[in-house]
């Protein structure tokens, strides 16, 4: 079923170069994809190329988590969608859904998560978002908070406590 919020959204088929010795998208190609993902998701809130040039002003990734849920392979269309969960002055939590448009199934193939902070490239340091920048991603936040929450966020790596000691004396 449609989100009733339209989601931005950016489209790409995985490359023979992206395709590891299983036959499936290499595990970096996930995060390529939705890094040229985030490059849409900053135009749209009013910095493209030109903007932040002439500003300064540029978006880094602080921190990225990927959930591999299913293999993809050469060849597959896929579409990311992406959604703001929560901003600050000059951070974004960005999340992403791919999936595989053309086929039968829902859900998605992978999910990420970025942190990405507003930045004065002359310094470079972190500083809020100018006043236009801000605007669109309160909108967007906004809008976006009307859906249902985000399946996948969230999520922490690791293993039990006790998985971990039986571990650590089987070595």
């Amino acid at each position: 079923m449609p989100h009733p919020v339209a989601l931005p959204s950016y489209r790409e088929t995985v490359r023979t170069e992206w395709v590891d010795y299983n036959g499936h998208m290499r595990d970096a190609f996930y995060l390529l994809i939705f890094s040229l993902a985030g490059d849409e998701l900053i135009d749209l809130i009013g910095l493209p190329d030109a903007v932040r040039k002439k500003r300064q002003r540029s978006i880094y990734t602080l921190e990225a988590h990927i959930n591999y849920l299913r293999e993809i392979k050469e060849g597959t269309q896929v579409r990311v969608d992406m959604r703001v969960l929560a901003h600050d002055t000059k951070r974004l939590h960005l999340y992403l859904e791919m999936f595989v448009p053309d086929s039968n199934r829902v859900e998605p193939v992978a999910t990420g998560e970025q942190m990405l902070l507003h930045v004065d490239t002359s310094g470079p340091r972190g500083v809020a978002f100018d006043p236009d920048v801000e605007a669109r991603v309160r909108e967007l936040a906004r809008a976006h908070a009307a859906l249902p929450p985000a399946r996948f966020a969230g999520r922490v790596i690791g293993l039990p406590v006790a998985t971990q000691h039986a571990k650590s004396k089987d070595v």
